[in-house]
């Protein structure tokens, strides 16, 4: 099986985590953090703002089963792309929108995404989401990971 990579950073990566592990080839999903300029930081450094780090998932799927594509429109779906440094009560750059992307082709993918959700009007203004190369990724604590589950949260 081939399997590709992606990362996005969409606002708390529990209900990130939780929209991406439902999806049919979506073969795995690690919350964490990317973007940074600090080595191993915590969730405490993060938080602070002082890192650089966005709270991200990485999206580890088979695309023989679900185009990148796809990824994308959940992607978009799954949080307000218009929004800088704030998604819902979360505030602050850590919640920035991002897509860190492994590949040439996925820049692209998510170039002209990006561009074709813009120019459909249904956004009320113009998309702050970030595209940049993938530099680092660096897993969050374990308590982070699969949080809804653990915890018996429901997500929508």
């Amino acid at each position: 099986m081939v399997i590709e990579k992606i990362v996005f950073g969409a606002g708390c990566f529990w209900g990130i985590e939780a929209t991406f592990r439902r999806l049919k080839g979506v073969v795995d999903v690690t919350c964490g953090y990317a973007g940074g300029h600090s080595e191993n930081p915590t969730y405490e450094m993060v938080c602070s703002g002082k890192t650089g780090h966005v709270e991200v998932v990485e999206i580890v799927f088979n695309p023989a089963e679900i185009a990148l594509e796809t990824l994308f429109d959940s992607f978009w779906q799954c949080h307000d792309p218009t929004s800088k440094d704030r998604q819902g009560a979360d505030s602050g750059t850590q919640y920035r929108s991002v897509i860190y992307f492994f590949a040439p082709q996925q820049k692209d993918i998510a170039m002209q995404s990006k561009k074709t959700l813009q120019q459909s009007g249904r956004l009320h203004a113009p998309i702050v989401t970030e595209i940049l190369p993938v530099s680092c990724f660096y897993k969050a604590e374990e308590y982070h990971q699969r949080y809804f589950e653990k915890h018996g949260i429901g997500h929508h």
